[in-house]
């Protein structure tokens, strides 16, 4: 297949990139404007294989989008090209809106005018994935049930509305005009090549470094956690055999308060790299809760593991571990982040 990508240099969209790279014979272009969350040392490891490469386009960039899909000419797109940071959508909602919202729609756009000049199976087997979140089903209580891909919308923070609404955009180009569109909801993802503003990097990072660890609230909130590569195959998988109008869930089982999650990281910071001054864990401080802050998100993944043949590999302390020794073993990754997008002093729970 050749298989255009929206936000490839970003932390879930890099994954995809290289696992398709190293694991299929799938020819790939990456549309990335290279925001503050995307760097191309994401997909250096790749970058120099004749079947990648990269175009600085932004998906609001109507004229480039078209150029870019009429020489490429793929047989698919998948769009993962998104403001994803809770906090930064509280601050500032307008740019989630602008990229989240009218970016899917200017992408949908171009990409339906491209999808009506092909022609026979070409036409036949072209595919649309939009790639979104859990958070678009709002929160559960302690004991209601997982999200499925039958549960209600109900977004609460601008970031999931912005969401919400382009996976309705994406749905309306199907039913309205039967273009070849179907979505994936996915819970936390975690992994090497995380932004140091996400939860899981900033505990790492501050932990390592002897900074406050300060935690919303009492740190009950629970999220649902997926290793990035397990993510990344079943993106592919999904691009692979998805049925035009479907939605997929995509999540691992693994609930995990985010007390639980600072706490791990410290027990094997602690022991992978000692501290002289004591366990980690008195680097923990609780401050106020975020505005909105929903409790908890699990998905149910039984109807994405059945028709896309596919099942997380990684449970959550083995994903976790890769995680923090990654951390260990790249500051020269992330220290440049650190300094210079990044104070470190705000901790997220989100993606």
């Amino acid at each position: 297949m050749r298989i255009l990508l929206t936000g490839g240099c970003g932390f879930i969209g890099s994954a995809v990139v290289r696992h398709i790279i190293r694991n299929t014979e799938h020819h790939l272009l990456n549309i990335d404007c290279m925001t503050y969350a995307a760097s191309e040392e994401n997909v250096a490891s790749i970058a120099d294989d004749p079947r990648y490469q990269h175009q600085r386009i932004s998906i609001n960039d109507s004229a480039s989008l078209e150029v870019a899909l009429r020489e490429f000419q793929p047989d698919a797109i998948m769009h993962l090209a998104a403001e994803s940071h809770v906090d930064r959508s509280i601050d500032g909602p307008g740019a989630f809106v602008q990229t989240n919202v009218v970016g899917t729609y200017s992408l949908l756009d171009v990409a339906r005018h491209y999808w009506n000049s092909l022609e026979g199976e070409k036409k036949d087997a072209f595919r649309f994935l939009h790639v979104s979140t859990d958070e678009v089903f709002g929160h559960l209580s302690m004991d209601a049930p997982p999200f499925t891909e039958t549960t209600p919308y109900d977004p609460r923070s601008p970031y999931s509305a912005s969401k919400a609404a382009s996976d309705h955009l994406v749905r309306a180009w199907h039913h309205t005009y039967g273009f070849p569109a179907f979505v994936t909801n996915t819970t936390n993802n975690y992994g090497p090549y995380h932004f140091p503003e996400k939860l899981i990097p900033l505990v790492i990072i501050n932990a390592l470094e002897g900074r406050s660890l300060p935690v919303y609230g009492k740190g009950e909130n629970i999220r649902d956690w997926l290793f990035v590569e397990d993510h990344a195959c079943a993106l592919v998988r999904a691009i692979e055999r998805g049925v035009p109008g479907e939605t997929y869930a995509i999540g691992a089982r693994q609930p995990r308060s985010n007390i639980e999650v600072v706490r791990k990281i410290c027990a094997l910071l602690d022991e992978l790299v000692p501290d002289p001054a004591g366990p980690r864990e008195r680097l923990i401080s609780y401050v106020t809760d975020r505005p909105g802050h929903d409790f908890r998100y699990e998905i149910d993944p039984s109807h994405a593991e059945k028709c896309l043949a596919w099942k997380a590999e990684h449970d959550f302390d083995a994903g976790l571990r890769k995680t923090v020794q990654w951390y260990l073993e790249h500051k020269d990754w992330w220290q440049p982040l650190r300094e210079q997008r990044y104070d470190g002093q705000r901790l997220g729970a989100k993606k």
